[in-house]
């Protein structure tokens, strides 16, 4: 594996010091994974290294490889403009560097797999799947293409047996999580669980979690955090990308 790119994990950051905390731990369970691959980390926002820190500290080491992975559950603002702009600079700065990007994590069985992680260990057995309703709750976004992958989670996850799963957004999107809670009440279903389609801690999963109290759901779950589920799909995006053909950056328009 000594030839293997390296992988640069792109997360969002966030001043609530869980985020990183959050993220450093699953990253670290990925590399115990995967012994021998080098796995760093970076961040958009109030973390650091940022991007062109995380990948200068690579380029001084010798590689000369990256595959960068968006800690990003769908393809919305930072997955179409932020990241390429800080991958595009970096690259520009460093000769013979090559940066190839994965795929964003969702949609993914997996996603499903660590979904389904965290309202069992909130308390929920496979049997009342058919008896419970579940608000798939995630930070919003005003990307329409993020939105229809969120629906389109919901469907598939409401494939597996729950009796119905609604999305709901924590920012820039409607419903929320309380009205979503409230909505399925109002149909009749007499258990409502709540899950967050959210990586890590922070204050949209604080208003997710809010949400759910107020409204009274039965159950809430944890974040996805450093699920295995999520481990083992950061490895699977990195080989779809490290076996892919190298790919330049696309151009950004001026």
């Amino acid at each position: 594996m000594s030839h293997a790119p390296a992988l640069l994990v792109i997360a969002h950051g966030s001043r609530d010091p869980r985020h990183a905390a959050t993220v450093h731990a699953l990253v670290a369970r990925a590399r115990t994974l995967r012994p021998g691959l080098r796995v760093e980390t970076a961040f958009l926002d109030f973390n650091t290294p940022s991007v062109g820190q995380a990948l200068s500290s690579l380029y001084l080491s010798g590689v000369r490889e990256v595959v960068a992975l968006p800690l990003l559950l769908t393809r919305a603002f930072h997955a179409k403009s932020d990241i390429p702009a800080a991958l595009a600079e970096s690259t520009a700065r460093l000769p013979g560097l090559s940066v190839r990007v994965a795929d964003v994590l969702g949609p993914s069985p997996l996603l499903l797999s660590a979904l389904d992680r965290r309202l069992a260990e909130a308390g929920l057995t496979p049997a009342d799947r058919a008896t419970t309703a579940v608000v798939l709750a995630s930070a919003g976004s005003t990307d329409p293409e993020a939105i229809a992958a969120i629906a389109e989670t919901a469907r598939e996850w409401r494939h597996t047996g729950w009796c119905a799963v609604r999305p709901a957004f924590a920012s820039a999107a409607l419903p929320r999580t309380e009205d979503a809670v409230r909505a399925l009440r109002a149909e009749g279903f007499a258990r409502v669980a709540v899950a967050p389609y959210v990586i890590a801690p922070g204050r949209l999963p604080d208003r997710i979690a809010a949400g759910a109290e107020a409204a009274g759901a039965d159950v809430l779950a944890d974040v996805l955090g450093a699920a295995p589920e999520l481990a083992s799909l950061l490895l699977r995006r990195y080989d779809a990308s490290a076996a892919a053909a190298p790919a330049r950056l696309p151009a950004l328009s001026a």
